[in-house]
């Protein structure tokens, strides 16, 4: 149904037809390529060269890892097993170990037919767009070379990252484990039948709260919603959360690197308020600056004035935020689909991270989820989607929009955003799926609401226009 191929990694879906799906041969081309890349990168000195690769809960999972670290293998490489764990953790895996690179084998929200290889630096850190381009290359050209038998790389397994991750955490000096431990919350948490099922429960029990309800737990790849963290397919947390009369409730998406709460009305927090809340306690300890991309909640820039810093955007996805966040020295930044990115802990969105720090504000706050959520400014961003045909030439679509639009301010750094005095929409394709994006933010609802809608209208009409 579709092989997607960008900047945040090479993702698909399983079975079908080799170079239109994620199919096996697909993935032993793209990590001999990525292996090859690591070689060649490092042809210069004579130590083995060494991959972390952990996988999130999806059913291709052990099938997708099998054939990566046997590839990996084959070229010479060493290769340490994480098995299921969560994206930051392979991230930091990769440092602990002095490791040259990572591979996540994660689709993130995507649905169960999906899974996709991440790809990580000797940081821990994505791939930057120029070796993506050099790695796509090498696949394109199939240049490899497989090594003789009497050097294969060895296959270890390793269970321990997620305790040392855990101890990180626990060691930053922000997370307040003692006023957690005393408020005895209430806490529900959707782990959506993968890996946080393992990861969040081990962290809230290091972190002192021991009152946790676990729903979706079972580590299975059958998704018992869309694993996407959005109020829609957060209904069952919400209920959950008022039975149990909890204090709050925890949605993670399966590779645990999107965070978004529920209040202890059943409310939505608002996964747009994560990256605000927890930015609003870490610069009340830490001033400084802060980054999140393009597509994000203004909220963050108005809590980073209140406290005293400087707030920058970035073009969507994780390595440019990142990059922005390196250049400005920004002691926080993210993006607003939950994504929380600490860098004293690790250049990466972490959502465990995100939960200490959240609960640690809630706990010395002495207010309720919903008292806190109150105490930000009120944004509304409407998300939509428009889907692809193959073929369409978003270009002439964009340009199309762009002179109709041509009275406002916009910004083509990462396709269309156009201001609309303290309003905006941000027009841009999916790195993962083959759709137009389109969030619109406003201080009213129906506002954000009809500017969205005015605008897939117009992209549906130059699509028209263009075929």
């Amino acid at each position: 149904m579709a092989l997607i191929k960008s900047i945040s990694g090479i993702r698909g879906t399983i079975g079908g037809i080799p170079g239109d799906n994620l199919t096996p041969l697909d993935i032993v081309k793209f990590t001999a390529a990525y292996g090859t890349w690591l070689l060649q990168s490092s042809a210069q000195t004579e130590k083995k060269i060494k991959v972390v690769v952990g996988r999130d809960g999806r059913i291709s999972g052990n099938m997708v890892k099998s054939i990566v670290n046997s590839t990996l293998s084959s070229l010479g490489i060493d290769v340490i097993d994480l098995d299921l764990s969560t994206t930051p953790t392979v991230e930091m895996a990769v440092k602990f170990l002095k490791a040259d690179g990572g591979i996540i084998l994660t689709a993130s929200h995507n649905p169960k037919e999906w899974n996709a290889l991440k790809l990580l630096n000797n940081k821990g850190e994505f791939i930057s767009a120029e070796e993506g381009k050099l790695i796509l290359s090498l696949a394109k050209k199939e240049s490899f070379h497989f090594t003789e038998i009497d050097k294969l790389g060895i296959i270890d397994n390793n269970d321990l990252m997620l305790d040392e991750h855990i101890k990180a955490i626990l060691n930053n000096p922000f997370v307040d484990t003692k006023s957690i431990g005393i408020s005895n919350f209430k806490i529900v948490v959707d782990v959506v039948n993968s890996t946080g099922a393992i990861a969040v429960p081990k962290l809230l029990a290091a972190l002192g709260a021991d009152d946790v309800i676990v729903i979706n737990s079972e580590v299975n790849g059958h998704f018992a919603h869309n694993p996407e963290p959005l109020p829609e397919n957060l209904t069952e947390l919400s209920r959950e959360v008022k039975a149990h009369k909890a204090d709050i409730g925890i949605a993670v998406d399966p590779d645990v690197d999107r965070l978004c709460f529920v209040c202890e009305d059943g409310s939505m927090f608002g996964e747009e308020y994560t990256l605000v809340a927890v930015a609003d306690y870490l610069l009340s300890k830490k001033p400084g600056n802060t980054v999140s991309n393009m597509s994000s909640t203004r909220a963050l820039k108005d809590i980073t004035i209140k406290h005293g810093g400087e707030y920058f955007s970035s073009a969507v996805g994780e390595v440019n935020v990142v990059n922005k966040m390196k250049e400005v020295n920004a002691v926080i930044g993210g993006e607003g689909n939950g994504g929380i990115i600490i860098p004293d802990l690790h250049y990466g969105r972490d959502a465990l991270i995100g939960i200490a720090l959240f609960l640690s504000h809630l706990a010395t706050s002495k207010k309720s989820a919903k008292q806190l959520r109150n105490t930000f400014p009120d944004y509304f961003i409407s998300k939509n989607k428009v889907t692809l045909e193959q073929d369409v030439d978003v270009a002439s679509v964009f340009e199309k929009i762009k002179s109709k639009y041509k009275s406002h301010p916009i910004n083509t750094d990462d396709g269309l955003k156009i201001e609309f005095d303290n309003d905006w929409v941000h027009l841009r394709t999916s790195n993962t799926e083959p759709i137009i994006r389109i969030y619109a933010e406003s201080n009213f609802e129906t506002t954000a609401d009809n500017i969205a809608m005015r605008l897939i209208k117009d992209i549906q009409e130059s699509i028209l226009q263009v075929v």
